[in-house]
Order: C-alpha cells, then sequence, then structure tokens
C-alpha cells in the first residue's frame, strides 16, 4: 500500500467517525482533493472512488493537469481566487467554481457561458473568518449576493464555500462553519431561482472533522493526504487582492 492510500484510508476513517459523532451518513460527505503542486502520478493513487472530486487553486496547474485526468472519472472544481481574464481558460475545465466572490466575476462567467450557450456550477465564497487577507464576501452581504447573482441563469449556484479561520482553537473555527450553515438555510429559505444550496464547502486538513461535525458536505484534503508542500498555504489563499 503507497503512502497515500494509507493516509486516504486514515481520513476514511476521520471522516467516519466524524459523521458517527454529528449523527450522519458518511456517504454525505463528498472528498475534494486539494492537489496543488502534486503531480497526476500521484493524484491517480488517490483515484479510487466511483466520482472523485479534484479542486485546483492556479489555473495553470489545473491547465496542465487536465489532459492526464480527464479519462479518469473525476470532476474537477476551481477553489482559488479567479481573476475576470481567466475564466475563458478555467471554465474549459472545471465543472465548479467554488470562488465566487464578486458581481465582476459573475458578469464576466456569465458573458463567456453565454457564448457557449451553457451554464455551470458555483459556489458562493464567504469570508466567514472576517480576516482581511482572505477573499470572500461578507457574511452580511452574503444574501444580496446570493439573490444577485440568482439572477443569472448561466451560472447555478450549488451552495457555499469558506476557508475557516486559521487557528489551533477549533472553538473559534467551528464559528466559521457554524455561520457559513446557518447562510446556507437562510439562502435557501429565500427559494431563489438558479440556486440549490445543495453545497457546504468548509473544512481542511487541519479542522475538517469540526467541518463535518457543523454540516459540510464536502471536505477539501490536501496536506493530509499528499503532505506538506513546498510552499505555504499563504502562497495560495492570501493572494494580493486585485480588482479584477
Amino acid at each position: 500500500m503507497s503512502i497515500v492510500a494509507e493516509r486516504l484510508q486514515n481520513i476514511t476513517e476521520r471522516v467516519t467517525a466524524a459523521c458517527a459523532k454529528a449523527g450522519r451518513v458518511p456517504g454525505s460527505v463528498k472528498l475534494l482533493l486539494a492537489t496543488k503542486t502534486v503531480t497526476p502520478a500521484i493524484i491517480r493513487q488517490a483515484l479510487i472512488n466511483k466520482r472523485n472530486y479534484v479542486g485546483e487553486n492556479k489555473v495553470q496547474e489545473l491547465t496542465q493537469k487536465y489532459p492526464y485526468l480527464k479519462s479518469e472519472d473525476v470532476e474537477f472544481h476551481f477553489i482559488g481566487h479567479l481573476q475576470t481574464n481567466k475564466v475563458k481558460e478555467v471554465t474549459k475545465y472545471a465543472h465548479c467554481i467554488q470562488s465566487i466572490d464578486r458581481i465582476k466575476l459573475v458578469q464576466a462567467i456569465d458573458r463567456q457561458m453565454q457564448k457557449e450557450g451553457r451554464s455551470i456550477n458555483v459556489l458562493l465564497q464567504v469570508n466567514t473568518s472576517y480576516e482581511t487577507s482572505k477573499f470572500g464576501i461578507d457574511p452580511e452581504d452574503a444574501l444580496s449576493f446570493a439573490r444577485e447573482v440568482s439572477a443569472y441563469d448561466t451560472l447555478k449556484v450549488k451552495g457555499l464555500m469558506t476557508i475557516g479561520l486559521f487557528s489551533a482553537e477549533q472553538e473559534k473555527v467551528r464559528k466559521c462553519f457554524r455561520l457559513l450553515r446557518s447562510l446556507k438555510e437562510q439562502i435557501a429559505s429565500l427559494g431563489l431561482p438558479n440556486a440549490e444550496m445543495e453545497e457546504l464547502s468548509m473544512g481542511m486538513s487541519g479542522d475538517f472533522d469540526t467541518a463535518i461535525e457543523e454540516g459540510a458536505t464536502m471536505v477539501r484534503i490536501g496536506t493530509a493526504l499528499f503532505g506538506q508542500r513546498q510552499y505555504p498555504d499563504s502562497y495560495y489563499w492570501n493572494e494580493q487582492k486585485q480588482n479584477s
């Protein structure tokens, strides 16, 4: 058994335990492989499910890896900050964009989808930790933003995404996840068009147990499965904010 397979087994056991603690069925939680800097050969070692979910932060990595994994039963999600000038490139390969955080981006995606005559699944990213270094809409703006996005037929809102507080104090992290779940329920109650609100993408290697307890339907696992990266998480998450 490879080290990736061993780690995957351990993660699966943790998911099962967290689901049991929360009174949930393990199958209700999807495992999204956060594959930044990971080669296709290594990624394949973790593709053991009938449906696998792969998440990329960088446009270049998504475009480079797609040809090597497209024959697998893989659904690609883009989970990094997306600039409007990269929309055409990302929508070629991503089945879902999890980082919808501003109307300018929504409009750019809408234009591209109208050109292609199709739609794309998206998640709205919420900055539940209120950290200025992170992208995402403020929680107080989530409902109004959801209303705006739902007016675009080419974007199918499937739920919400957040990056929890980077803290060893799990109860502080838990508040972020609890807030996202509350926002999901509030938006779902609005009955908006083009908004099914099925997914809560929250929780990463250090906190996914807590996220599952708070209702996560998708957890993004990278380090716990593939090991430490060459670059710190800040290289991928705390990008310099731009208006594009």
